[in-house]
């Protein structure tokens, strides 16, 4: 593989014929998803759009882990509470643009998944095409047990890999999926051993890469139409579902009791 090429503050490039890998690491062993974070991801994504030199691409993430999900002590986000309605609405754009710009890309994406994925993580992993993890690793939503719901458009992709009933449970309860869950419910299509995630990708991702890239692309895209054509009407209001949940009195108590260390006592309010 080539010399990784910096794309950013947080995103490096390799390239291997018609493989491209993408690493998100800000350095610190979470990788959370900062606004400054999501928009870099969401500008690799548009800009590898534009390049026919590649079929498939591996995401990443540096320091060994995925992603912890959104950045709560990002400033930028913690801003956002004081903007006017209209500017929180476009604020609120910038993790479901990030998705959307993974999910639209004509390339195969495979999202390389070690230590945990959580959040905003998860839902940054459904809009790619295959997930890989390694035996260790975990998917969790917790945004319902912080009082918030689940946005971003992540619902029916949830819904197309492993089904309504099991997209309740993981998206209702917030609890750990373990990789060897994940795969068994159609989360995830392979669990490695620990810290052979991004090998056993390029490996997938090289197979399809051999492959001629025209007839890849338009029997990607024609799969996805015919798996997620109702998706964005089903999931258009969700960003003003979270703005309206993060107005809650039970949102508050979720995030007290959180760092509190204690049981939460919701209301309904």
């Amino acid at each position: 593989m080539a010399e990784p090429e910096r794309f950013g503050e947080f995103t490096t490039i390799a390239r291997e014929g018609r493989v491209v890998t993408v690493t998100f690491d800000r350095g610190d062993k979470l990788n959370a998803l900062s606004v400054a974070a999501m928009r870099e991801l969401t500008e690799v994504a548009r800009h590898l759009s534009a390049d026919t030199q590649s079929s498939a691409i591996v995401l990443t993430g540096g320091g060994g882990v995925f992603t912890a999900g959104a950045d709560l002590k990002d400033p930028e986000t913690a801003m956002r509470k004081t903007l006017p309605l209209l500017e929180q609405r476009q604020a609120l754009k910038v993790g479901p643009d990030m998705c959307a710009a993974w999910e639209g890309l004509e390339q195969v994406t495979i999202a390389a998944v070690e230590r945990f994925c959580i959040g905003g993580g998860v839902a940054l992993a459904v809009a790619c095409d295959h997930r890989i993890a390694g035996r260790g690793a975990h998917f969790r939503l917790p945004e319902i047990p912080l009082g918030m719901n689940m946005s971003w458009h992540s619902n029916p992709r949830l819904v197309n890999l492993v089904g309504p009933s099991k997209a309740k449970l993981i998206t209702i309860l917030g609890e750990q999926v373990p990789a060897e869950t994940a795969m068994a419910w159609g989360l995830a299509d392979e669990v490695t051993e620990d810290g052979e995630a991004l090998s056993a990708a390029l490996d997938l991702a090289g197979r399809i890469a051999a492959l001629p890239p025209v007839p890849v692309r338009m029997s990607k895209q024609s799969i996805d139409m015919a798996a997620k054509a109702l998706n964005l009407a089903t999931t258009y209001m969700d960003r003003d579902q979270f703005a309206l949940a993060a107005m809650s009195e039970d949102q508050r108590e979720a995030v007290s009791a959180f760092l509190e260390k204690r049981t939460p006592d919701f209301k309904g309010n």
